[in-house]
């Protein structure tokens, strides 16, 4: 639906932002880098069929399934009605990465998603879903390195999963029962590892001990494409802003901004010198429905 700017900002619209604003003295969270270029990727749609649910979708476009239920808030997951026409979030604001630091990977817990930023600034960003440390085995949050790449990993249990599950051998060799997968990055976080999984279904969830899980397919791409020493750097980012020409998006997630309101939004807007540019309607729409994928918030320039 079009909308118009009615006399830029008005004085009452002034009033209510610097109102907003006011409400938060400094974001909580961390602060979002602004992408140059609005956002990669783009948005689809897709007519669920006869006997699949959100899951099996979910993995065909390589999403996770936080991604997908997000997207469809009003669909069964697992029981969608068939003919359900979806919306298939197949975009995203990756984080801002400088020249300096290619090639390099970003992990950003608040979306589940990996991004691979290869050396060439002009080559392809590459993002993959991910599973991350349920709560109270949080993946933490920093900057590390891959120091080594095993391919049909063994799975040493640690001691912490053996006393919750003592049936555990101590080691799990490679094979359908091993949750490591086909491959596995170990970083230089002790017990921090990026790996697949024999359980896809959990892509997309908070379903590992600290580990990161991708779909067995999208781990064997990425194993091929980094390499020992690469940096990897994570984070926690549940906003995300991309600005293409005079176009402002917003990227917000769910399960860990529920404590984000549209008055720290706009603080951090507001240090980015985007305030004039945005239309507060579609702002507090944006935090209000978080759908987890980039969504316009600049001033309508039709009639």
């Amino acid at each position: 639906m079009a909308c118009h700017r009615l006399f830029g900002y008005s004085a009452a619209v002034t009033v209510i932002l610097a109102t907003l604003i006011g409400w938060v003295a400094r974001p909580s969270h961390a602060i979002p880098s602004t992408y140059p270029d609005g956002f990669v990727g783009e948005l689809r749609q897709y007519k669920v069929g006869n006997r699949e649910s959100l899951i099996e979708i979910a993995r065909r476009f390589d999403l996770g399934f936080n991604e997908i239920q997000d997207a469809n808030p009003e669909v069964d997951p697992f029981l969608p009605k068939p003919g359900t026409l979806l919306t298939i979030p197949a975009a995203w604001i990756p984080p801002a990465v400088s020249e300096s630091e290619r090639p390099s990977v970003v992990v950003n817990l608040a979306e589940l998603r990996l991004f691979l930023f290869p050396k060439d600034s002009r080559s392809d960003i590459l993002s993959f879903p991910i599973g991350i440390g349920d709560e109270g085995t949080d993946t933490p949050v920093g900057t590390y390195h891959i120091i080594e790449k095993t391919v049909s990993p063994y799975w040493r249990v640690p001691k912490s999963i053996r006393r919750q599950r003592p049936e555990l051998p101590g080691v799990v060799p490679p094979g359908p029962e091993n949750p490591l997968g086909s491959h596995a990055l170990r970083l230089s976080r002790d017990s921090i590892l990026i790996h697949g999984t024999n359980r896809p279904w959990g892509v997309g969830r908070r379903s590992s001990h600290g580990c990161l899980r991708l779909y067995p397919e999208d781990i064997a791409e990425l194993f091929q494409r980094v390499s020992k020493g690469m940096r990897v750097t994570i984070i926690n980012q549940p906003v995300k802003i991309g600005v293409r020409d005079q176009r402002v998006f917003i990227e917000l997630h769910r399960e860990q901004t529920e404590t984000i309101g549209t008055g720290e939004v706009l603080h951090m807007m507001a240090e980015r010198g985007l305030l004039q540019r945005i239309d507060l309607g579609k702002l507090i729409r944006a935090v209000d429905e978080k759908k987890g994928y980039p969504v316009e918030i600049s001033w309508a320039t039709g009639p």
